[in-house]
């Protein structure tokens, strides 16, 4: 009976220890099956991310890929719209340069008009205030000349020259010792010498 207690004993044990170890075992056996779950949800939310990535990447390949016309671009009939403004602006442009050029003809027309002086003849004497007094060794027959706004020497020989006198730029400078011919002043009488008078 000493044996069989014995024996039972030893099986009660054995039953606990394997009973014990299977628990052990089926605790380690979870806690290794809850770690692949989590393994196998992360790997699906990683996959269903990849997924994403590859559909917008081919939705911006797309994009690249269509043509200019589909992308952020103006319809053909904003352009025609666009382009019949420009034809406008373009006509308003050179009928504005018609009325400039027309003006500008005008204001030609009534300066030249302006600048031509007849020269009116007098006699100058040597010692009147009033007349300019011609240079040293100038003849004092010629004409008195009032100068005008806009006027050049230049501008003066040329008038004198339509209205007959045969005059040069040097001679009326020549004529008028002291004139600068850089600051004429309006209103200003200078000589303007015969060049026939000896």
């Amino acid at each position: 009976m000493r044996k069989i207690s014995f024996w039972l004993f030893l099986l009660t044990f054995t039953v606990c220890a394997a009973h014990g170890q299977d628990a052990a075992t089926q605790q380690q056996i979870d806690k290794l099956y809850g770690q692949i779950q989590d393994v196998i949800e992360t790997q699906a939310a990683q996959t269903k991310r990849m997924d994403d990535l590859a559909k917008q990447i081919g939705d911006l390949r797309d994009k690249l890929n269509q043509p200019a016309a589909a992308n952020d671009s103006a319809s053909s009939e904003e352009l025609k719209k666009l382009a019949a403004q420009v034809q406008e602006i373009d006509r308003k442009r050179q009928a504005d340069n018609e009325q400039i050029i027309k003006a500008i003809e005008k204001l030609a027309k009534a300066g030249s008009g302006s600048t031509a002086h007849k020269p009116s003849p007098t006699v100058t004497p040597a010692n009147s205030s009033e007349n300019p007094t011609p240079g040293a060794g100038v003849s004092p027959k010629g004409y008195n000349y009032a100068i005008a706004a806009g006027d050049t020497i230049s501008s003066i020989a040329k008038a004198c020259r339509a209205q007959g006198v045969k005059v040069t730029t040097e001679q009326i400078l020549v004529a008028n010792p002291g004139l600068d011919s850089t600051k004429l002043y309006v209103g200003k009488k200078i000589f303007i010498p015969d060049p026939n008078a000896k």
